[in-house]
């Protein structure tokens, strides 16, 4: 079959590069290991582990062009020169990655210095999405359907009144599903859509870069500095690195009601509003609302930016309870990019260890506000909700 590959090293989510870019100034010298979760349970062909490593070693190929560092320059000032230097010089390691397949179970692990591995997360989810496809000769919708589903979207987003990006390269039905949703978003200059998680889509569409930060970046805080301290320092290190741009802080590493306890007036008004990617969006916002006004801070000159597995119902309830009441905007991932009437794939792609100084490995865990959504080791997991006092 033909490869899937990745056409820019930019095809990622634009958090990984802000990531990278304080993992590289910060944590030079930190090991770290990922591993594929197949939250889905899907049972992958005869062979996809070989065609995945034919996907993964042509990466290697892979550099930032004049044209790339130019756009980042001038759409990100508030990423210096410096690191795009080292971006540019930049080649995915494929030595990092190991894949296996046993029947038809997968199972890939990345393993390496975490400025170097950081960006390989959303790659290799993306290619996997898009062979699945590929080797199981699943039919999609025709490209006019796709199409117009996505205008449809757009025309309701511009309905209600709210903003949205497109967050959906790591579960996207292919790259050039994806490049078929961006050029229908981009239609209609008046629309609600604001920009796009993919930084490569971005430059080809001339739109923004959207993103800030992951739940890796308070688990490896965590894992280096202790549970009860890891939402403060890795918010102050994002601070001391960005200097208050990229001001949306992720809210459920360790539930929202631990964060809250230690987001502070300090961060409340220094950020500019929060994310939410787990558990009730209604009752979410209605804390982050109390919380801003515990403060002292009128939660209208604040946003909350939703991005759990939204489709328009949710859209609809959560602009519902929350208009008038605080800022609000949408990032809509598989909805959008894998909407053409097959299955998604659920699968994600988690850090779960942090190398200590005499090279043990230290797990790192996700308490997120679904239970179900919990990953890391299981005695982990109830040594941070000890330490947390978190009662399921």
């Amino acid at each position: 079959m033909p490869l899937v590959k990745l056409n820019s090293i930019l095809d990622n989510d634009f958090y990984k590069i802000t990531m990278q870019n304080a993992v590289v100034k910060l944590f030079p010298s930190q090991v770290v290991k990922y591993q594929f979760i197949n939250r889905g349970a899907h049972q992958f062909p005869e062979n996809f582990g070989e065609e995945l490593r034919k996907s993964v070693d042509a990466l290697a190929k892979l550099q930032l062009t004049k044209d790339e560092k130019m756009f980042m320059a001038k759409t990100c000032p508030y990423i210096d020169l410096p690191y795009l230097d080292f971006l540019e010089g930049y080649r995915y390691d494929p030595s990092e990655v190991h894949i296996s397949q046993n029947g038809s179970e997968l199972e890939v692990t990345v393993e390496g210095l975490w400025y170097r591995t950081i960006l390989w997360e959303v790659p290799i989810l993306s290619l996997i999405s898009e062979l699945n496809y590929a080797m199981g000769n699943l039919e999609r919708n025709s490209n006019e359907i796709v199409i117009e589903n996505t205008l449809d979207k757009a025309r309701h987003m511009k309905y209600l009144g709210v903003t949205f990006a497109e967050f959906g390269t790591r579960r996207r039905h292919s790259y050039n599903v994806q490049r078929l949703v961006l050029d229908a978003l981009t239609r209609d200059r008046n629309s609600t859509f604001i920009g796009t998680s993919n930084v490569h889509m971005a430059m080809l569409y001339k739109t923004r870069p959207i993103g800030t930060h992951a739940h890796e970046w308070f688990m490896f805080h965590a894992a280096e500095y202790g549970f009860k301290m890891a939402n403060e320092i890795a918010l102050e290190h994002w601070v001391d690195i960005y200097r208050g741009d990229l001001g949306v802080a992720l809210s459920d590493t360790f539930t929202t009601e631990v964060f809250f306890k230690q987001f502070d007036k300090k961060f409340t008004k220094l950020f500019d509003g929060v994310r939410h990617d787990s558990g009730d969006p209604i009752e979410f916002a209605q804390k982050t609302i109390q919380h801003y006004e515990e403060n002292g801070i009128n939660p209208l000159y604040k946003y909350i930016i939703f991005s759990d597995g939204l489709n328009l119902e949710k859209v609809d309830e959560i602009t519902k309870a929350c208009r008038g009441k605080i800022g609000i905007s949408f990032g809509i991932g598989t909805n959008l990019t894998n909407d053409v009437g097959l299955r998604p794939m659920n699968i994600v792609m988690k850090l779960i260890g942090v190398q200590a100084p005499n090279k043990d490995w230290i797990p790192t865990v996700k308490l997120s506000d679904e239970k179900g959504k919990y990953t890391g080791d299981p005695k982990m997991i109830e040594l941070a909700k000890e330490f947390l006092r978190i009662n399921d």
